[in-house]
């Protein structure tokens, strides 16, 4: 049928709506299309991967080698020398001096009532400014008037490392205004120390009777300098207190507290503490030179 411009479709007539129909339903269709197409291309992801290129394989494990065991490789480097110990260089840093007895005990004694134990204690002190003046440190086994035991004095000096140790004696006899410096003499006289094991407590001196004596030898030409009449050779004896020190040990004794005044024996005491401050002084460089 042919429609001309402008013209109405008769009231009358009645579509049977097959073309408007299938003309909507087609748009319809093409539309859903379109839209659920864009929607699947958005939310796709986007392979990074270069088309054609199959992702790159690990490498298989290779089987081990059969055959017979392979000792390790051996150390070619060469071996480490351990380091040489160095020698202990012996310093001499510190000197005990003991003034022998105290407290009750009062040691010599002479007529006119002069006690070797207030004696001592004053010579003591005036060698300690002596030796301290070298830059030494010096211990005294009492400061006052007490009376410790040879024991505890020896314990005093075996704890120190690097000392040598000093007992002051005055004596009741020999010639007024003298001095004596007595060290132990060789084993044989006072008993051989055991070859093996530990040091039995009155042997400790064993081991350092030639220092001593050097130190004696060296204290008694100072003694004979300062106080004439003094021997020049130390005297060996066995010195109860000597021998349980584990260090250069002597004794160092003056005559003598037979005199009626005090007088004579306290102007020894700067001599005194002058000698034995100079012969250490001396004996500190065999010392701390190995004893040669």
């Amino acid at each position: 049928m042919e429609w001309k411009s402008g013209q109405q479709i008769s009231p009358g007539w009645r579509d049977s709506g097959i073309l408007v129909s299938v003309a909507r339903t087609s748009l319809s269709i093409l539309l859903v299309f379109v839209v659920a197409a864009a929607a699947a291309i958005s939310v796709y992801p986007q392979s990074t991967q270069a088309p054609g290129v199959p992702a790159a394989n690990p490498p298989a494990p290779q089987a081990p080698a059969q055959g017979p065991a392979q000792a390790p490789p051996l150390n070619t480097q060469a071996p480490v020398t351990p380091p040489v110990p160095q020698p202990v260089t012996p310093h001499l840093g510190v000197v005990v001096l003991d003034p022998a007895h105290g407290g009750a005990d009062q040691g010599a004694r002479g007529s006119w009532g002069i006690a070797e134990s207030d004696v001592v204690l004053s010579f003591a002190r005036l060698v300690r400014i002596s030796l301290e003046a070298q830059g030494l440190r010096v211990i005294l086994t009492r400061q006052a008037n007490e009376d410790p035991s040879f024991d505890d004095r020896s314990k005093l000096a075996n704890a120190q490392h690097g000392d040598i140790f000093i007992t002051l004696h005055v004596s009741s006899t020999g010639q007024v205004g003298t001095a004596r410096v007595y060290s132990l003499p060789q084993p044989g006289a006072v008993g051989a120390p055991p070859r093996t094991g530990i040091v039995s407590w009155d042997h400790a001196q064993s081991g350092y009777l030639d220092l001593s004596r050097r130190l004696a030898e060296l204290i008694q030409i100072q003694m004979a300098q300062n106080f004439r009449g003094s021997s020049e050779v130390p005297v060996t004896a066995a010195v109860r207190q000597l021998r349980t020190i584990a260090a250069p040990a002597v004794a160092v004794e003056v005559s003598s507290v037979s005199v009626q005044d005090r007088g004579p024996l306290d102007k020894m005491g700067p001599a005194l503490a002058d000698g034995i401050a100079r012969a250490v002084a001396a004996f500190r460089i065999i010392y701390e030179s190995g004893g040669k």
